[in-house]
């Protein structure tokens, strides 16, 4: 039977070799995914350390750039990047292109711990390094899921898809307990302990990896890089600076800086759209949205990411803030003890993946996609009904049932979308991919937070105002602090600080009575005074990822039967013969 009549490539078909290679692939290209993702989140957690050590206090006025560059510059070079290097990967090799995102992530993973200044300086140069970092793990993540369905056969995608997708998800929640530990022994170690591991996945990759043929009479296009990169990386600026306070203002959605970087990033958008709609070789391939399997997943994966992306802020804020000092824990200590309490959820995720993408393989990804996004939801409604001061049990078990839905989805979803991908162009579909769920996790913290902000807005300052009065504090001065925008005392919560120390300062502290002074800095007397406003800010937040998650469940639902690969041209999509009865 011909490839003509089977929809089937020559390039698809197992090689008598492929067996052992395959897991070879499997093996490293896990090890290069989970690298990067661990690094997203482990300075997440080691903020506080860092900060400490290059002498620098993060919540003064002016140094707030570096705290945000820290957090999201990571995800919003990854971001940008990922479909550019997904399609120089299809025009020059994807193993060369990967093996290259070792080189450059391992180097700059070097060159983050060997700062040896202090102040504002150290601290732009872990921001510009970071952002160096963040280009040699677009490399990896571009590339790595296409060099994976080249070496694995159609009918075991999902299972290698799988491994490798919830590999680089739970490295983000690995990355939390990583950065616990090693951000108090020593700041350096979470940048160090990139090094070896990076030095011996690239030896391994240059010695075992080798490329897949695949047509490479392709030309970069310029224009079309360069639109999207202004559009995306203005869109994300804005987004960036809007959780932060302007002028009088909680937040800065009405500042001009943020105001012309969301116009900026939508007038990019919009002009990029327009040049890959004429270009002859476009870097962003829109005819392959044609391929429903391929758009629903996509479309799913942005919807997925904007559910999930703010929930690890969320989880850590309510653990540092409120629930762990409640139970006895110092704030400094909170950093680790949140990681540890987010396990379920990495739990969740590290069964769920790899089994349902092995069950996809076999029954189609349709019913758990769909299934997925619904035990997602489910978990988000059920998180609003605990009170701010839970019952552990109860939490974890709820974490681990957003751990599983979210695995559940991710894999299968990954495998669809490569599956329905012709060979020649699984680099830059997967780049696609790749953009829409980091894109998604920054637009998603910047609801969050948004939704969070406006609800602490609402009853935090008065909540503020008598229980400082109530301890002595001068009336005037506790009217100051209660209406301090509510972000400040959530970084404060969040990078381990005790937020009353910040807020008020040693010098108002030194003028309480003894009595008062230990009871307001005491380990309960901020969070029994911000849970009510949490909660309230908490639930908007919850709601809207619950209505995120049905619609990714329907955006799921609708992308039809099992489709063979297809293949490709200029202006249109040119589907296979081979039709297929098995539901997807």
């Amino acid at each position: 039977m011909s490839v003509a009549t089977t929809g089937v490539r020559q390039s698809d078909l197992p090689r008598p070799d492929s067996d052992r290679y395959k897991w070879l692939v499997l093996s490293n290209t896990t090890l290069g995914v989970l690298m990067a993702t661990i690094d997203t989140s482990i300075v997440l957690i080691a903020l506080p350390d860092i900060f400490k050590g290059i002498h620098i206090n993060p919540l003064q006025p002016g140094n707030t750039f570096y705290l945000l560059w820290m957090i999201l510059g990571f995800m919003i070079v990854t971001s940008v990047l990922v479909v550019s290097l997904g399609r120089l990967g299809d025009m020059l090799g994807r193993v060369r292109m990967y093996n290259l995102g070792f080189v450059i992530y391992t180097f700059f993973s070097l060159l983050l711990s060997i700062t040896w200044m202090s102040g504002t300086s150290a601290a732009l140069w872990l921001v510009i390094m970071r952002l160096f970092q963040g280009v040699g793990a677009a490399f990896l993540i571009a590339n790595s899921t296409a060099i994976l369905t080249d070496a694995f056969p159609e009918h075991q995608r999902g299972m290698a898809v799988g491994i490798n997708q919830i590999a680089g998800i739970s490295g983000m929640f690995i990355g939390l307990v990583l950065g616990g530990l090693l951000g108090p022994i020593q700041w350096r170690l979470i940048f160090i302990i990139s090094v070896p591991i990076g030095l011996f996945g690239t030896i391994w990759a240059y010695l075992k990896l080798r490329e897949v043929p695949t047509k490479r009479d392709h030309h970069v296009d310029w224009s079309g890089n360069l639109s999207f990169a202004v559009g995306l990386v203005a869109l994300m600026v804005g987004i960036t600076y809007g959780i932060q306070p302007y002028g009088g203002h909680v937040m800065g959605w009405t500042s001009p800086l943020v105001l012309g970087s969301l116009l900026l990033g939508v007038l990019g958008l919009v002009l990029f759209a327009r040049i890959e709609k004429h270009s002859d070789d476009p870097m962003f391939r829109l005819s392959l949205f044609r391929i429903r399997a391929f758009s629903a997943g996509s479309i799913s994966t942005l919807l997925a990411a904007v559910g999930r992306g703010g929930l690890m802020f969320t989880m850590v804020i309510w653990l540092q803030g409120i629930w762990l000092p409640l139970h006895g824990y110092n704030f400094s200590n909170t950093p680790l003890w949140a990681g540890i309490a987010l396990l379920p959820l990495t739990g969740g995720f590290l069964i769920a993946g790899p089994l349902c993408g092995f069950l996809s393989d076999r029954y189609g990804s349709r019913p758990f996609t769909v299934g997925g996004m619904l035990g997602a939801a489910a978990s988000f409604l059920l998180l609003q009904f605990l009170p701010a001061n839970f019952s552990y049990p109860v939490f974890g078990a709820l974490l681990f049932l957003n751990g599983l839905s979210m695995g559940a989805f991710s894999a299968p979803n990954r495998a669809s979308v490569m599956n329905s991908l012709p060979a020649e162009h699984r680099g830059v579909g997967s780049g696609m991919n790749s953009t829409f769920q980091n894109s998604g996790q920054v637009i998603s913290i910047g609801i969050f937070f948004t939704l969070m902000i406006i609800g602490l807005s609402r009853t935090l300052p008065h909540a503020l105002f008598v229980g400082l009065t109530n301890q002595g504090v001068a009336a005037a001065t506790a009217q100051h602090i209660s209406t301090l925008p509510p972000v400040t005392t959530l970084f404060a919560s969040f990078l381990g600080y005790n937020p009353m120390v910040h807020l008020l300062g040693h010098h108002v502290l030194a003028s309480l009575a003894p009595g008062a002074r230990a009871t307001v800095i005491g380990r309960t007397f901020f969070p029994r005074i911000i849970q009510k406003a949490f909660v309230a800010g908490l639930h908007p937040a919850l709601a809207f990822a619950t209505i995120v998650c049905l619609f990714a469940a329907l955006t799921s639902w609708l992308r039809g039967g099992r489709t063979p690969p297809r293949r490709v041209s200029k202006n249109e999509v040119v589907i296979d013969v081979l039709s297929a009865a098995n539901t997807n």
